[in-house]
């Protein structure tokens, strides 16, 4: 399915990590994989890179760095001459931007949480796969849907997965996971195994792939189903 394309991936830290199996299932179907990351944790993903099928390398790579992402643009050029895809799956709030805290959330975090959750991805895309100006909206969802808009002439698709919970590294830190997992699991007509991070990773590499050529701007949800239960399921 990915026979010959050029992913670049973001946000792998363990083997457990969402962005590790799109990883994993993308070199199965026969990509060449770059992934990235950052600080300390960059040691974290070079140990899950050793574990793909085929062991990637490991790019340095601040979503909030101008200037690391234009190292990375530079290395993906020298290597490939050009991208095929790319995987956005970097997320960071500030504890005090979490737990239902909106109300009292310092503006210097709310700032953080979405240049580092959403405005990244317009980085991102600025950097490595198209030079553009001015998007500004506050929320991914926006974001990716002027993306869609802007870049479609260049044959660049940007599309959005909605996963359900998943048991990762980061999901650790969000407040009230457990109970989030335990109702997603019992609301969700297909069911949800917050261990299997692989239905996410195949929908992702299927909007890699020529098979979603003619998709753009659209949030493909994976979460069982939860997101169109307008009422609780009753045994």
């Amino acid at each position: 399915m990915l026979e010959g394309r050029r992913l670049l991936v973001t946000g792998v830290v363990t083997r457990g990590s969402i962005a590790f199996e799109v990883a994993r299932q993308a070199q199965e179907a026969g990509a060449e994989v770059l992934l990235t990351g950052f600080g300390r944790a960059r040691r974290l993903t070079e140990r899950a890179a050793a574990k793909l099928p085929e062991p990637a390398d490991v790019l340095e790579l601040d979503v909030n760095s101008p200037e690391d992402l234009a190292t990375v643009a530079e290395e993906v050029g020298a290597r490939w001459g050009a991208l095929d895809g790319v995987l956005h799956a970097v997320a960071f709030a500030p504890e005090d931007a979490l737990g239902g805290r909106f109300l009292t959330t310092p503006v210097d975090s709310a700032v953080t949480a979405f240049r580092t959750s959403a405005y990244s991805l317009k980085a991102v895309v600025e950097a490595l796969l198209y030079d553009w100006m001015g998007v500004s909206k506050a929320a991914l969802e926006s974001v990716s849907r002027y993306l869609a808009r802007d870049v479609g002439a260049q044959g660049v698709r940007v599309n959005l997965v909605s996963a359900g919970p998943i048991r990762t590294l980061a999901a650790g830190g969000i407040p009230g996971f457990d109970r989030l997992a335990d109702a997603w699991g019992r609301q969700a007509p297909l069911g949800w195994d917050t261990a299997d991070a692989a239905p996410v990773a195949a929908a992702a590499c299927f909007l890699l792939s020529e098979h979603a050529r003619a998709i753009t701007g659209e949030v493909l949800h994976v979460d069982g189903g939860y997101h169109a239960m307008g009422a609780a399921l009753h045994a």
